[in-house]
């Protein structure tokens, strides 16, 4: 099944690729089962109906589904070059192509990221948004420097990101040695409970701090542990205090609306600890679907 059906014949008119890599060999915990994730995603798109919530048809979408990538679990290295050479070859076929990933633990994030940074010509004006209850910036875990818990480190470590370009969003989960590095490297993050104090501030900050540094590019990384376990489920890191589903809708809208979209993820769904409904997979399409029809509406047209 391909996510709603798209076909993978890609063509100078194409806007979107989406790819899966399911691969999750990198969690730090062994019960989610992530790897599962970007079929499961696509095979709820069935059930789904053919319209965006502002009401575009779902199959005029210029967009294909190319299927997963192809990964050795365990080869980390390997597969950050298969990536790239994938990634790559997307643009070689078309250079305006906006690559869609359905992870896979976060992990998958670093190499999509790498691939697509390499490839922007403005670098200065390219920044990282990350939606995550958790910081993700360990120097190391577990099974060293790659790990999920490591991402934002590595991205960090990429020579085009630094404090300026790289923001999180939705914390509320964070170890003290992950503190002590984004307040000596003075990283920027939002932590959820500022949300309180209203949606639109939350997003006005959001847009603010990217805009200030001159950025007009992002590429943006939805960890679904950045919702509520209690409206996705389906994740191995249930941190209470997270997004609702029309939070997250409004603020991928708005910023659509002042930045240019050049790729985005959505990762760490866990189908096995999901509900027998799959909201969680339900969820994962829909946000993906919608902020596909937001940046063709507000980059594409």
């Amino acid at each position: 099944m391909k996510f709603f059906d798209f076909d993978d014949n890609i063509s100078k008119e194409t806007q979107f690729a989406i790819v899966g890599i399911p691969w999750d060999y990198l969690s730090s915990k062994d019960l989610p089962n992530s790897s599962t994730a970007p079929k499961n995603i696509r095979d709820i798109t069935e059930d789904l109906a053919l319209t965006t919530e502002l009401g575009f048809t779902i199959p005029d979408f210029k967009a294909v589904d190319m299927g997963d990538i192809e990964i050795e679990p365990k080869n980390v290295e390997q597969n950050i070059s298969t990536i790239n050479n994938y990634v790559s070859d997307l643009y070689n076929q078309n250079d305006k192509i906006i690559p869609i990933m359905l992870g896979g633990d976060h992990f998958c994030t670093y190499p999509m990221i790498k691939a697509i940074g390499d490839q922007i010509e403005k670098k200065g004006e390219f920044g990282v948004l990350i939606f995550d209850a958790h910081l993700d910036f360990y120097r190391e875990w577990d099974k060293g420097v790659y790990s999920h818990a490591t991402t934002s480190h590595r991205i960090y470590d990429l020579e085009y990101v630094n404090n300026k370009n790289l923001f999180i969003v939705g914390t509320r989960d964070i170890d003290i040695p992950e503190l002590e590095i984004v307040k000596s490297e003075k990283i920027d993050y939002l932590n959820a409970y500022i949300i309180i104090d209203g949606l639109d501030n939350y997003i006005e900050q959001i847009v603010k701090k990217l805009k200030e540094t001159g950025l007009k590019s992002l590429y943006i990384s939805i960890d679904i542990d950045a919702l509520d376990p209690s409206v996705a489920p389906g994740t191995g890191y249930a941190i209470p205090g997270g997004f609702t589903y029309r939070e997250i809708w409004k603020i991928l809208k708005e910023i659509s609306k002042n930045f240019t979209i050049k790729g985005f993820d959505l990762v760490e769904v866990a189908p096995n600890l999901d509900l027998k409904n799959k909201i969680t997979s339900i969820l994962a399409a829909k946000i993906i679907i919608e902020f596909m029809d937001f940046i063709r509406r507000y980059n594409l047209e």
